[in-house]
């Protein structure tokens, strides 16, 4: 039977614990729930993110009008749950978000659409909007909106867990729960799908009432849990 391990020496704690130099890219994984940014120029945050930097490293929260009128209005109707921080200088600034596990995606040309609580951070060369999601049942379940991430660049998302990928097409739809569902193909949209029987609505709005429908060419990625910031934000 193995021993458990009780003790250890500073040196050796400091040691096993320090951070380490990759030289990889602007993004690295420390370890699953822990990014590492090396900052040259400007990066977007979620905010309260930050726990930790090095170097020289100014933050601004994003204003209410970034990115146009149109995009602060989107905002106000979905409660602001996408709020983002501006992190520019240089240094190495270090991301994490509530132990989640986090995942790198490089964008070449390319678009994603992610629920805004999952975005964690993104190159300044990916630009972003706010995507909502035009149903009356989409805003009761929480799935109401989403950040649509384009161009080339890195952008890292977090999930409680590892994540699953599904690939969806006409011929084999995807219903996935809306507090599972982290991200998906940026040439699709999700349609809502009620189950109205009085059996899911005496629920409480969880995935089995409210289910969101990929029946278009891409991919569905969920999460082992249902994060009830969505419920919750309805």
């Amino acid at each position: 039977m193995e021993a458990i391990q009780t003790e250890t020496s500073l040196a050796q704690f400091v040691n096993e614990t320090a951070q380490k130099e990759q030289n990889k890219g602007v993004f690295e994984l420390e370890s699953n729930s822990m990014l590492e940014i090396n900052l040259k120029g400007k990066v977007w945050t979620k905010i309260g993110a930050m726990v930790a930097y090095r170097g020289n490293i100014k933050f601004e929260r994003e204003g209410a009008f970034e990115g146009g009128l149109g995009k602060f209005i989107k905002k106000a109707v979905t409660g602001e749950a996408t709020i983002l921080t501006a992190a520019t200088g240089e240094g190495k600034l270090y991301v994490a978000d509530h132990h989640k596990y986090i995942t790198i995606l490089r964008l070449n040309n390319e678009s994603v659409n992610v629920q805004g609580n999952d975005v964690l951070a993104f190159e300044d060369t990916v630009k972003y909007d706010v995507k909502m999601i035009k149903s009356v049942a989409g805003m009761l379940s929480g799935g109401l909106f989403c950040v649509r991430l384009e161009g080339t660049g890195m952008v890292a998302i977090t999930s409680h867990g590892h994540p699953m990928t599904l690939k969806c097409s006409p011929a084999s739809p995807v219903f996935t729960d809306p507090n599972a569902t982290i991200a998906w193909a940026g040439n699709i949209f999700p349609k809502i799908k009620i189950d109205a029987s009085l059996k899911t609505l005496l629920g409480k709005g969880s995935g089995e009432t409210f289910q969101m429908e990929f029946n278009e060419e891409g991919f569905v990625v969920i999460q082992p849990y249902e994060e009830t910031y969505a419920a919750a934000s309805a």
